[in-house]
């Protein structure tokens, strides 16, 4: 209750744009306050769609990179695996100077590859990951990523107990 009354104060004296960081403020706290209960799907999706407008209405605000990463990867979470593609692209294109801007290429591959299953586009975006970014803490990722495409677990499996054989560790 003092939350939403603190929250009415605050919105009752503020700009639109202050008005919708507080609304996302107050989605966000809604939607992860209890860290033990599952992540209710329709108020996600309703703080996606809070994201994706702030970023519509507001694409100059410092904070819409980020909003715009949030939004990716919830999209991504709840198996919205277009709509987190798009958001990823969009800042990629928009923002190329965000500092998760390598993370979204390195996940819009992750998509392709695990959510989508066209393996052949997310070796390109792997590729073009590694060349783009290099010394990033995900390059050996998608160096992983491109060298197990299409493999499955139990091939992953037989792999790794073969090579541990071979290392003398089994």
């Amino acid at each position: 209750m003092y939350l939403m009354l603190v929250s009415l104060i605050v919105l009752s004296c503020s700009s639109p744009q202050s008005e919708k960081k507080e609304t996302i403020k107050i989605l966000e706290a809604d939607l992860f306050a209890d860290e033990n209960k599952m992540i209710d799907r329709d108020k996600a999706g309703e703080l996606v769609t809070a994201y994706l407008s702030f970023a519509d209405e507001y694409p100059n605000d410092k904070d819409t990179p980020d909003y715009l990463f949030k939004a990716g990867d919830m999209s991504m979470n709840l198996n919205m695996p277009q709509n987190a593609i798009q958001v990823f692209d969009r800042i990629l294109e928009d923002y190329p100077d965000f500092e998760k801007a390598p993370q979204c290429l390195f996940l819009k591959g992750y998509v392709y590859e695990n959510e989508i299953g066209d393996l052949n586009a997310a070796k390109k975006i792997y590729e073009d990951f590694i060349a783009k970014f290099p010394d990033d803490e995900f390059a050996d990722d998608a160096a992983v990523s491109i060298k197990n495409l299409g493999k499955s677990p139990e091939e992953l499996i037989k792999e790794f107990e073969t090579k541990s054989k071979e290392e003398g560790k089994i």
